[in-house]
């Protein structure tokens, strides 16, 4: 049996400090010498020679994560659902692409702004990568542009819901939106003139603005001015009876109020997106809260990366904006109206059941609601007797995860509670349970990691409010994100002290567990949290242990720990015992994983990947890779599990966690994955792996050049979970 620790120190970090710029991880790293296979297996030189002839076997990371995005919208475009889950899907494609360009468009920018040639693991130079991205997201935004325009308005329409413009109005409708101007919008809005005396005013990234050009009655002298349209108000204006207009229009059709004496002769939407990563020096942790929070102004202020206009445009309105923004003109990007389709969401929302996936409600696992009395289950009590496999949104995340340390803040036997948080929501409960169990006068301690991405903000409130609430909280380690979902609760019982531990895929977020598709296990196993316990001594303390008996940390073990895994499946394979390999995760990028999933693929070992999200490797190339499949899944639910199966001879080891198979993750980030014991819940996984990659199951699957196809199967794996869940309840 392979040991979990896989603790080797012998891969060394070579990558830079950022994903943008460093160099790739060393293709194959050899794990120490601690997996039970007769004798150890290591790839010879004519093995690695085999797989690294291939010089184009990694796909580029950013036309992958495009392509991500892509399948996004064609949920949108796919009438199979409910429509106004086909509008959330826009709303959210919109929302991902702002994302990208903010970070992903913006360090390639700052790559060769800064002169750096290095090619990335597919072979592309920095500025060949921004060409490809602008080229294929351009196609992306007016795919986007026309699935909003051709066929969801209509089909809304259709439905009795509609997104009209102010020309399509009636006068009682452009009533109702001159008393709203009127008594609500005109007083929060700033009109900003240039000329001599106002110089052109600071966008911010993603808002909304108007463009305005007046003219002086009498000198005929013409004026540019910006409008910005304030996002404290719905994107779409109700005007009744279900129809909606967008708030630009109404503004732009009362700029004389905010002009008065002047002529109104042009008003256009434009958007700017900016750069908006953190770039924070961590060499004094004890000024890390304030170095974020003045890098979080800094944010505001970040360069452009991306102009949107509307196709309307004047090109002399445009050129203006361009020379005063500073953007390239490849970098613009001409869209028929209305821009900024976040908004969306709000339409989505309305109460339509009709139009939307039928209600959904998760149920408590069996295992925590075994007895139906008038007080909750006990969860420690059942966590004694089993370990509980969960499994969100289907499990629910309230009657598990968070009873359990609601339960641990108000009993009197537990001593102390260690959380890691990440993300949480802004009314959380878990953040409640923490400050009620300092309270009590239990040792709390909290890792927050305040450098949750665009979540920064939001996470230094909370640290500052679990302070005053009595907690000991800690920013983790410097130089690395504390990515690890991990709460550990320590209880004094008759036969001395227990603890009891939650690992899980996901965040600590009660609203997102309901939309998030994510595994956890709740255990009382000593060896588990004996290394928990440990690990939070090496977040909080100045201790640096690297090896645990029943876990996998990055950044010390877990790549070391998978490749092991994997030469463990090509020496089964070798001896002619059963093998294969089966991941689920969000992407895969890391080059050393993906050569070690060459390498068994040419051995013959089974390989199936269930991707979400970007996928750096390539299947089904003749000699490299003919027995890897990938495939891909989106839905209802977010897919964001991370699960690593393997057949080791017919006595299958499974691990969940926190990483993904990328730098960041690897080396950047403290993650954490947690073989599960042998038994029900390891044959649970197995068989949920067997339903992902059923032939029958829709799925989009890649080939080797790269591009995802959908086969729309008869199996829907989130509605058959559903139905299962709802037969069991």
């Amino acid at each position: 049996m392979p040991d979990a620790s896989a603790a080797s120190t012998t891969l060394p970090s070579t990558l830079g400090s950022s994903v943008e710029d460093g160099p790739t991880a060393e293709p194959f790293a050899h794990p120490s010498d601690t997996f039970d296979v007769e004798p150890p297996y290591v790839p010879d030189a004519a093995e690695i020679a085999a797989v690294e002839k291939f010089e184009d076997r990694f796909l580029d990371r950013e036309l992958s994560w495009l392509h991500f995005n892509q399948r996004v919208l064609e949920l949108a475009e796919d009438h199979s659902l409910p429509l106004l889950e086909r509008a959330r899907f826009l709303a959210i494609f919109a929302s991902n692409l702002d994302e990208f360009f903010m970070v992903r468009v913006a360090g390639i920018k700052r790559r060769i702004a800064a002169g750096v040639a290095v090619r990335a693991a597919s072979g592309l130079l920095p500025r060949q990568q921004l060409e490809q991205l602008w080229a294929d997201s351009r196609d992306l935004m007016e795919r986007h542009a026309r699935v909003f325009s051709d066929q969801v308005i209509p089909e809304l329409r259709d439905q009795g819901i509609e997104i009209v413009r102010w020309a399509e109005l009636d006068r009682d409708e452009q009533k109702v939106c001159k008393k709203l101007f009127k008594e609500r919008i005109f007083p929060v809005l700033t009109p900003l003139a240039v000329d001599p005396a106002h110089p052109f005013p600071y966008i911010s990234g993603l808002s909304l603005n108007l463009a305005v050009v007046v003219r002086h009655p009498k000198t005929k002298t013409q004026h540019f001015a910006r409008v910005k349209v304030p996002p404290i108000f719905s994107r779409f204006v109700a005007v009744g009876n279900q129809r909606f207009v967008p708030l630009e229009d109404v503004i732009s059709e009362h700029l004389r109020k905010l002009f008065p004496g002047m002529e109104v002769l042009q008003a256009h939407t434009f958007r700017v997106t900016r750069n908006e990563d953190l770039e924070v020096e961590e060499d004094d942790a004890e000024n890390l809260l304030k170095a974020l929070e003045k890098e979080l102004l800094r944010r505001k202020f970040g360069p452009p990366v991306r102009l949107e206009v509307e196709d309307s445009i004047d090109q002399k309105m445009l050129d203006l904006l361009i020379s005063e923004l500073g953007v390239n003109r490849q970098e613009v990007s001409r869209l028929p109206g209305p821009l900024d389709l976040r908004g969306l969401h709000s339409i989505a929302d309305l109460p339509r059941d009709d139009l939307k996936f039928p209600t959904f409600v998760p149920t408590t696992h069996a295992h925590l609601a075994e007895v139906e009395t008038s007080k909750p289950v006990d969860v420690f009590e059942s966590v004694r007797r089993n370990d509980v496999l969960l499994h969100h949104p289907y499990d629910s995340f309230a009657t598990s995860v968070q009873r359990f340390l609601e339960q641990a803040a108000a009993d009197p036997h537990v001593l102390a509670i260690k959380q890691t948080l990440y993300r949480t929501s802004g009314d959380s409960p878990i953040i409640d349970a923490l400050i009620d169990a300092a309270e009590a006068g239990k040792q709390v301690l909290v890792i927050v990691e305040i450098k949750a991405r665009f979540d920064e903000q939001a996470n230094i409130r909370w640290a500052r409010k679990l302070e005053h609430a009595g907690c000991h909280v800690v920013y983790g380690l410097v130089g690395l994100k504390t990515h690890c979902k991990l709460s550990l609760v320590v209880r004094d019982e008759p036969d001395g002290i227990r603890r009891y531990t939650h690992i899980g895929t996901g965040n600590y977020n009660p609203k997102t567990a309901r939309l998030y598709e994510d595994l956890g296990l709740l255990t009382a196993d000593p060896a588990v949290g004996e290394d928990v316990a440990h690990l939070f001594n090496n977040l909080s303390g100045i201790s640096r242990n690297t090896t645990y008996d029943g876990l996998l940390v990055a950044p010390d073990s877990v790549r070391d720990g998978l490749i092991g895994q994997i030469h463990a499946e090509v020496a089964n394979h070798q001896a002619g015992r059963s093998s294969g390999i089966r991941i689920k995760a969000n992407s895969i990028v890391d080059e050393a994983i993906i050569d070690a999933l060459y390498l068994a693929s040419q051995a013959g070992v089974p390989v199936d990947l269930l991707i979400r999200g970007i996928c750096a490797l390539r299947p089904g190339v003749p000699g490299l890779s003919e027995t890897i499949q990938v495939r891909s899944i989106l839905g209802r639910f977010l897919e964001h599990s991370r699960v690593f199966w393997f057949v080791n001879d017919g006595e299958p080891l499974a691990w969940i966690g926190s990483a993904d198979m990328m730098h960041r993750n690897l080396d950047r980030r403290v993650e954490v994955l947690v073989r599960l014991p042998e038994g029900p819940n390891v044959e649970a996984i197995g068989e949920l792996l067997d339903l992902a990659f059923e032939p029958t199951t829709s799925a989009w699957t890649l080939d080797n050049t790269g591009a995802w196809r959908l086969n729309d199967g008869d199996v829907h794996l989130q509605e058959r979970l559903i139905e299962q869940q709802r037969r069991r309840r």
